[in-house]
C-alpha cells in the first residue's frame, strides 16, 4: 500500500543504528544486524516513503565471520556515504560487550554499485564503535567513540577523529578527541556535516534506551572545540512515557534534491502499557528545518519524534510488497529471512536438494554462538501468525526441529517435533524465559499427565503455528493444515524482547520468527520445510 504521508517506523522490525545517504534520486539507509548474518541491511527508496531491501553487503567470511560473537555482538552501527563514484560502508564487528570491555574491531569496504560485490575489508582500528566516515573537499575522516574501560573513567570517553588516506588504505596523523559530550552522557553514533561555514556534529546520548537523545554540536574548524546546542536535544521522548515512539535517538541526516531536509533515527514501539519492546529498534524518519540561526530543528518546532508526518515533497515510488507466504520453490532464500553469525550457510540449509522444501541438517543447540541452523525473519507488527509444515522423523530425544519464536539464547518459545523411547514421535515445547543462564523450561511437563505429551505418527508431516497477540502467545499444531489444535495454555511473548532477561542496556536486537533444527547427537539429521508464511493481523 502507498500513502502521500511517512508512516512511522518506515524500516519496521529490527533495523537500529540508521546511516542514510543520496545518490542522486536515490536514498539509501543502512541499519545495524548484530549477530545475524548476512551482515547489515541496506534499504533503497525513491520517495523517503517506500523501502525495500537492496543489498546485505558483508555477505563473505573475507568481510564478516561472526562465529563465536555473543549475542547481541557483531555488526554495530554501520555508516553508508558516497564519493565520487564509490559507496563506503564503515562498520563495527564487536566480539565482546558485557563486561568492563568492548572488544570492537572497525573496517571499511567499497563498491561502486550498492548491490555488487564489496571488495575485501580494510581494518581501520578498535579504540571505540559507532564510526562513521566524513568526506570533506577530498579529505576523508574517521570518527568513532572512544571506549574507556579505567576506573573513575567515563567509559564514553568521547569522539575520536583521525584522517584517513583512501589510496593507501590506512589512518594517518594525530588522534583528537573532539567532543566529550554533554551531561547526559553515553556519547556514542557520531556523523559530521558541513553547512555555512560549519562542522555540525550529531551524536546520540543516555544511552540506547528510554533515556535516548540526539544532540548538535558545531565549530568552524573540524578538530574542534564543539560549541552545544544552546535548545538542548534535537530529538528525544525521553521527557514523554506516553509517546508510542520511544528511545529515540541515534540518527543521521539527509537533503533531498529540492532541498528539504530529513532526519532518521532509531525508535521503537513498546508493547502497550509496558517497557518491552519486542520488535527492538526500529528505524523512523522526522522532517527538520534550518533556522535563522543555523541550528537544525524539528519541523515541527519541538524536539519530540512523530507518528505521521506531512506529505513529502517527492513523487511516491511503491515496491512490491514481500509475499506472506514462501515456498521455497526458488534456489535463493529471499533476502527478508536471515540466519545466525555463519559466513557459509550451505553447512547447515539446502534448497535444491528437495525442491520446493527448505532443508536444514540439525546443528548445536538453540543459543550456541557456533553453528545453529535457524532461519527467520523479523517481526514487524504486534500481532501475527507465522505457520510452517514440517516432514523430520527424529531417533533420538536429541534431534529437534520446528517453528521458533527467537529473541537470543536466552529469549525464546520453541514448538518442535521429537522422539523419545517413551513416547515415540511427538510434539514438545521448550521455552527460555530471559534466564540468563539459558535455562530451558518445558510447558506441557506443566499439565497434568494425560495432557503433557502430543504424540504423533512415525512418518506423518505436521502443521506448526505461532500467533502472537501484543503479550499472548499461543501455539496450535495441525496434521492436515486445516483442523487445527490449539496447546492449552499461554505464553508470555514479552519476554522475547530487548529489556527482558538481562534487561535493559543488554540486549540490542529484535524478535524474529522462523524454522530451525538441532541433532545435537552429531548426526546431521535433515528437516524439511515445505512453506513458511507470515501473516499480520
Amino acid at each position: 500500500m502507498t500513502t502521500s504521508k511517512n508512516q512511522n517506523p518506515i524500516l519496521k522490525g529490527f533495523n537500529p543504528d540508521p546511516s542514510i545517504v543520496r545518490v542522486g534520486e536515490d536514498y539509501y539507509v543502512a541499519t545495524s544486524t548484530f549477530e545475524w548474518y548476512p551482515g547489515v541491511q541496506i534499504h533503497h527508496s525513491r520517495d523517503l516513503v517506500n523501502w525495500r531491501v537492496v543489498a546485505q553487503p558483508l555477505n563473505r567470511a573475507d568481510l564478516l565471520d561472526l562465529t563465536g560473537n555473543p549475542d547481541s555482538c557483531g555488526v554495530w552501527a554501520p555508516c553508508l556515504s558516497y564519493d565520487d563514484g564509490l559507496f563506503y560502508l564503515i562498520y563495527t564487528d564487536v566480539k565482546r560487550h558485557c563486561s568492563s570491555f568492548k572488544d570492537a574491531h572497525n573496517y571499511l569496504t567499497t563498491c561502486p554499485s550498492i548491490d555488487g560485490s564489496w571488495s575485501p575489508r580494510i581494518y581501520l582500528n578498535s579504540s571505540g564503535f559507532d564510526p562513521s566516515l566524513f568526506h570533506d573537499d577530498g579529505r576523508k575522516w574517521l570518527l568513532n567513540m572512544v571506549w574507556d574501560h579505567r576506573p573513575r573513567k567515563n567509559p564514553f570517553g568521547g569522539i575520536y577523529l583521525q584522517e584517513y588516506d583512501h589510496r593507501a588504505g590506512v589512518l594517518k596523523g594525530p588522534v583528537t578527541n573532539i567532543f566529550k559530550g554533554t551531561s547526559q552522557g553515553l556519547t556514542e553514533a557520531p556523523h559530521i556535516y558541513k553547512r555555512n561555514g560549519y562542522y555540525y556534529l550529531v551524536t546520540a546520548e543516555g544511552g540506547t534506551e528510554y533515556e535516548h537523545c540526539m544532540v548538535f554540536a558545531r565549530s568552524r574548524s573540524i578538530t574542534g572545540p564543539y560549541e552545544i546546542d544552546p535548545h538542548g536535544y534535537f530529538l528525544t521522548s525521553k521527557d514523554d512515557t506516553a509517546l508510542p515512539l520511544q528511545r529515540s535517538g541515534h540518527g543521521d541526516i539527509v537533503e533531498t534534491l529540492e532541498g528539504d531536509t530529513y532526519v532518521v533515527h532509531l525508535s521503537s514501539r513498546p508493547l502497550p502499557g509496558t517497557r518491552r519492546s519486542p520488535m527492538g529498534r526500529e528505524t523512523a524518519i522526522q522532517m527538520a528545518l534550518w533556522g535563522a540561526d543555523d541550528w537544525l530543528r524539528l519541523a515541527d518546532g519541538g524536539n519530540k519524534p512523530n507518528l505521521v508526518l506531512p506529505a513529502v515533497n517527492l513523487p511516491l515510488h511503491p515496491w512490491p510488497r514481500i509475499p506472506e507466504r514462501e515456498d521455497f520453490d526458488g534456489n535463493v532464500l529471499p533476502n527478508h529471512f536471515q540466519w545466525l553469525r555463519n559466513p557459509d550457510p550451505s553447512t547447515f540449509m539446502d534448497l535444491s536438494a528437495r525442491p520446493g522444501y527448505l532443508r536444514l541438517y540439525g546443528k548445536q543447540s538453540l543459543g550456541n554462538c557456533f553453528e545453529q541452523a535457524l532461519i527467520a525473519r523479523r517481526q514487524q507488527a504486534f500481532c501475527f501468525t507465522a505457520t510452517t509444515c514440517i516432514d523430520f522423523v527424529p531417533s533420538t530425544f536429541q534431534q529437534m526441529a520446528g517453528l521458533v519464536c527467537y529473541y537470543n539464547g536466552h529469549k525464546y518459545h520453541y514448538l518442535y517435533v521429537s522422539s523419545d523411547q517413551e513416547n515415540g514421535r511427538h510434539l514438545s515445547v521448550m521455552s527460555c524465559n530471559g534466564d540468563v543462564s539459558m535455562t530451558a523450561h518445558f510447558p506441557l511437563f506443566d499439565l497434568e499427565p494425560d495432557h503433557n505429551t502430543i504424540k504423533l505418527d512415525d512418518d506423518s508431516t505436521v502443521y506448526l503455528r505461532a500467533r502472537v497477540d501484543y503479550s499472548d502467545l499461543r501455539f496450535s499444531w495441525s496434521l492436515d493444515g486445516s483442523t487445527w489444535q490449539e496447546l492449552g495454555f499461554l505464553l508470555d511473548y514479552s519476554v522475547i524482547s530487548d529489556e527482558a532477561g538481562k534487561g535493559a542496556g543488554n540486549s540490542f536486537t529484535g524478535a524474529f520468527v522462523g524454522v530451525c533444527c538441532q541433532d545435537i547427537s552429531g548426526q546431521d539429521t535433515l528437516a524439511d520445510f515445505d512453506f513458511f508464511e507470515y501473516v499480520e493481523h
